[in-house]
């Protein structure tokens, strides 16, 4: 068989590279195989030379022990752990990993059928066992690669969303000790606009911490701590921090009432959350001169509608079809980072709700939660 794969070489080599290339868009270079095919068919070729001259030691040198483990030291496995780097550089799947050496092996197949060579059993389970081991280290090596970057990956994602967390609350913390600071010293009253200043830091503060509370618990996978509870009693507790924020912002708010038979049955904190955040959006993006929002809870058949309306400029739909992506942000008011609608909408999914937006009959945004509609006993 040395004889075979050594005269045929690079027939072999040329039929596995036309095989990654059907495969690869765009097609592999030359130089990406140079720890893959080319250099484990020379390995293949010199364990085989090591068995016929009866040279064991040679042999498991080369190419590993049958059913060796892929952190076992060999000539094929280092080689193949390089090549399965190489492959996850270069964007290649898991399973391509494992095509790149049964390419190999279907090429051997086909060119000694087709010069009648034949191939002893002892040299195919030679074959075997070198393709076994080197898939298990290319295959491992991939794998770690994989997980390396995916930690790497996370640990910036982290990092961003806590210095973004950080300089958002510091602001904010800022104006409150200012507006505070000028209050304290009697330079100014309790219900003027330095009052103002410091209610909105306060609001803003609170509902920073909510959010990151929300994005954290689900991150983590958190369970929702579902429980029945009034929606009613629900919407009323919303009403009045959304009416101190209407006030500090010269908006008109208005809320309607709920039916006291009506019940949610999720994770009251989630929910919570994220009407807030929505409630704050509105505000913010409501007309400067003139602003209005609303919200309103009602039934509709199986369902609990919790709707908020700004009287906005509204958007377009393919803004609305972006609103949802994280790191998104479509208006003038660019305060904040864009990933309240994302952990809102994910909140309300976790209680088998949903979170759309549409127009408004005149002008800016309707966005509706839909619950599962439930009564108090």
């Amino acid at each position: 068989m040395h004889q075979f794969l050594t005269a045929n070489r690079s027939a072999l080599i040329a039929r596995c590279r036309d095989k990654v290339a059907l495969r690869s868009n765009p097609p592999v270079a030359e130089q990406e195989l140079a720890h893959g095919i080319t250099e484990f068919l020379d390995q293949l070729i010199h364990t085989l030379l090591a068995e016929r001259a009866d040279d064991t030691q040679r042999s498991r040198q080369v190419s590993g022990v049958s059913g060796g483990s892929s952190r076992a030291i060999s000539d094929i496995a280092e080689s193949a752990a390089h090549h399965g780097r190489e492959l996850m550089g270069h964007g290649f799947t898991i399973e391509e990993v494992v095509h790149d050496y049964g390419d190999l092996c279907q090429a051997i197949s086909d060119m000694a059928c087709e010069t009648g060579t034949d191939i002893g059993v002892d040299e195919f389970r030679t074959l075997n066992r070198c393709l076994d081991n080197a898939i298990a280290s290319a295959v491992t090596e991939y794998t770690r690669g994989r997980e390396l970057e995916a930690a790497d990956r996370n640990a910036q994602e982290l990092n961003e969303r806590l210095g973004v967390f950080a300089h958002e609350l510091r602001n904010m913390l800022f104006a409150a000790r200012l507006a505070h600071r000028a209050i304290k010293a009697g330079n100014v009253g309790t219900n003027g606009a330095t009052a103002d200043v410091l209610d909105r830091a306060l609001s803003g503060m609170g509902k920073l911490i909510d959010r990151s509370l929300a994005e954290v618990r689900i991150i983590a996978g958190m369970p929702p701590q579902r429980r029945r509870f009034s929606l009613a009693e629900f919407i009323a507790e919303i009403k009045v921090s959304a009416e101190m924020e209407a006030q500090s912002r010269g908006c008109v708010f208005s809320a309607s009432a709920a039916d006291p038979t009506l019940a949610l049955e999720a994770d009251r904190d989630l929910i919570l959350a994220a009407v807030g955040n929505l409630l704050q959006n509105a505000f913010k993006f409501s007309r400067a001169d003139g602003g209005v929002v609303t919200l309103q809870a009602n039934a509709a058949q199986e369902r609990i509608l919790i709707a908020v309306q700004d009287n906005g400029a509204g958007l377009s739909d393919v803004a609305m079809q972006a609103l949802f992506q994280p790191f998104t942000q479509l208006g003038d008011d660019r305060s904040g980072i864009g990933l309240g609608l994302p952990i809102a909408r994910r909140s309300v999914e976790l209680n088998d709700g949903t979170l759309d937006v549409r127009h408004a009959p005149d002008h800016g945004c309707v966005f509706t939660i839909a619950m599962p509609r439930h009564t108090l006993p």
